[in-house]
């Protein structure tokens, strides 16, 4: 019922020569047929060439540069139902310039962005199902009827916004930067490949990072050493589309100079890169790597750039630790990342710089939160994990011992599928072992 609901024309809105009423009846959003089909095709010709991963980035893309304390007077009036107020006609003058259809175009996808890309990213935050607008409206008959769009990803049905895809990436980076700013830490599952990514956010988790050793080791390479580049960008650019920020780990970007690295993060679609200074010979300098960092941070700057300090791992003391931090976060890194970092006082001096991410270790969540730690990795954890579970369960099967619980056919395959997100109640241990429709699969 709701796709025919959908396939209905949007209300006609009255004409207009200024403001508010000017843009209503010009943008694609409430127009219908061939004026719906022309506007349609101009607004996305606009979006060929955009990949912002921020809003103010995208005014600026679309030729409105600086324009988005406008776009937030507008908002509020931009839905025909809405009243409008004299600060919202007085802004759209400001931005109309020659009050034609590509003006209009412009400012509508501004406005749309503006308010769906904000509800969206605080729904991702609060891990809020439900959709950032959850109702469209439709002419039947003499009247309007409200269409409900709970059981529809954003985005949906004939009148969406060409420039969803582009909301979507910006609602994810700004939700994930805003995982790193509560009281309570991230705590970030690392996965390895798709299904291991889905079965993550099934079973509630927030954000979904990669790891590189999972990725390596899985495709029979060492870690560490930038020979899995091509894999861990294949894997990157799948798990973009999940429905939940993603990080990616790219080590010290796989060999490539820093313009090369600045525009492969661009073009992944996803919320977060780990670029880490450690290198196959030893420590890049901190110069070095502050070169690195500041090209990506230019290139894509709502991407969050987690610079990753490895030397812990070297057996360098704390101040040489505080100093790389200081330099990256300088350059333009959203947070640190200190594996191997584990001593109270240097886990709150660290603290102090920037968002301070950590591996997971002993001390829990809240004890972490409490010295000042915002983002709490798996790293390697679940892969190696999953390796020796493996060996367990076959061992098992071989030698005559109890099956551990493990997700079924039916679940895996729904967990893969599509528009689904199943397999939670497995991924949280609630699995049979016996369940599979299909055993011999």
């Amino acid at each position: 019922m709701t796709e025919e609901l959908l396939s209905l024309p949007v209300p006609p809105v009255p004409a207009g020569t200024r403001g508010v009423a000017w843009l209503r009846a010009t943008v694609v959003r409430f127009s219908n047929g061939p004026e719906h089909a022309r506007r349609r095709a101009l607004t996305t010709r606009l979006l060929e060439h955009v990949d912002a991963t921020t809003l103010d980035e995208l005014a600026l893309q679309l030729g409105l540069p600086g324009s988005l304390d406008d776009i937030a007077v507008i908002a509020p009036c931009y839905q025909p139902h809405e009243p409008v107020s004299a600060e919202a006609d007085a802004a759209v003058e400001r931005l109309a310039g020659a009050h034609d259809e590509e003006a209009a175009a412009r400012i509508g996808l501004l406005v749309q962005a503006w308010a769906a890309t904000r509800a969206l990213a605080e729904h991702l935050l609060t891990g809020n199902p439900a959709p950032p607008v959850p109702v469209t409206r439709r002419a039947a008959g003499d009247g309007v009827v409200e269409v409900g769009l709970g059981d529809h990803p954003f985005g949906h049905g004939p009148h969406a916004c060409p420039g969803r895809a582009i909301g979507t990436r910006i609602a994810k980076n700004t939700a994930f930067r805003a995982m790193h700013h509560q009281d309570e830490p991230l705590v970030l599952a690392n996965a390895w490949d798709h299904a291991s990514a889905a079965a993550l956010h099934a079973a509630g988790f927030r954000a979904i990072g990669t790891t590189s050793l999972g990725v390596a080791a899985a495709h029979g390479l060492p870690d560490g050493l930038g020979l899995a580049g091509e894999q861990a960008v294949v894997l990157a650019r799948l798990l973009a589309d999940l429905p939940c920020p993603v990080t990616v780990d790219l080590e010290s970007g796989f060999g490539a100079a820093p313009a090369e690295v600045a525009e492969l993060v661009a073009g992944l679609g996803v919320a977060g890169v780990n670029l880490e200074d450690g290198r196959p010979h030893g420590l890049a300098t901190p110069a070095e790597q502050a070169v690195l960092i500041s090209a990506v941070k230019q290139r894509a700057p709502g991407v969050f750039v987690n610079a990753r300090v490895d030397t812990h791992w070297h057996g360098v003391a704390l101040p040489e630790t505080a100093e790389r931090a200081r330099a990256y976060v300088a350059a333009g890194a959203d947070g640190i990342f200190v594996p191997g970092l584990t001593e109270p006082r240097e886990i709150e001096a660290l603290a102090a710089i920037a968002p301070l991410n950590v591996l997971a270790q002993q001390r829990t969540p809240a004890e972490l939160g409490a010295l000042g730690v915002k983002r709490i990795s798996t790293g390697s954890l679940l892969f190696r994990a999953a390796l020796h579970h493996t060996v367990a369960t076959a061992l098992a099967v071989r030698d005559g011992g109890g099956v551990p619980q493990a997700c079924s056919y039916a679940e895996v395959q729904e967990l893969v599928s599509p528009g689904t997100r199943s397999c939670a109640g497995s991924a949280a241990g609630t699995g049979s072992a016996g369940s599979s429709p299909a055993p011999g699969r």
